[in-house]
């Protein structure tokens, strides 16, 4: 299934905004098993003003951030009654990452998930990260949906 997502439509599922927000469009969702996203990398983002400077390299944990943020994504599109106020999707874990080359500034980072286990509102996702078909990170996600209102505890 080819659903695609702009940007109002993203900022309807994950709570980030700037300058955290990593997602800015969305190519395809399959709920319950897979989503590609988009993350267009702009030299005039906060971090690269000291990551580092003269040489940008996007740093890896936002790499990271972003590829959870295209799970919550898939987790909360595709069980869209948790899509309310007060209900998010938690970056909870992470297996086996692997991060193979740089991201700089003028790529455009393609993130690819599928989805590996779902039990009650755990998900676990094998996720890619890449750029012009070069693979740039993987590894498995674990998130966890949290009602705000109810529970503080992962």
């Amino acid at each position: 299934m080819n659903t695609p997502m702009d940007i109002q439509e993203i900022l309807n599922y994950l709570p980030q905004r700037y300058p955290i927000l990593m997602i800015d469009k969305v190519s395809s969702i399959e709920p319950s098993k897979s989503i590609v996203a988009i993350k267009n990398v702009t030299v005039n983002e906060p971090h690269f003003l000291g990551h580092f400077p003269g040489n940008p390299i996007m740093p890896g944990v936002l790499i990271l951030e972003a590829m959870a943020q295209a799970t919550g994504i898939l987790a909360l599109y595709s069980n869209k009654e948790r899509n309310k106020e007060g209900f998010l999707y938690l970056f909870a874990g992470i297996d086996n990452v692997r991060f193979r080359r740089q991201v700089v500034p003028g790529d455009q980072l393609r993130i690819e998930a599928h989805v590996l286990k779902v039990k009650g509102d755990v998900w676990k996702c094998k996720v890619k990260a890449e750029v012009d078909n070069e693979l740039v990170c993987e590894a498995e996600i674990m998130g966890v949906g949290q009602d705000t209102k109810k529970d503080t505890k992962l």
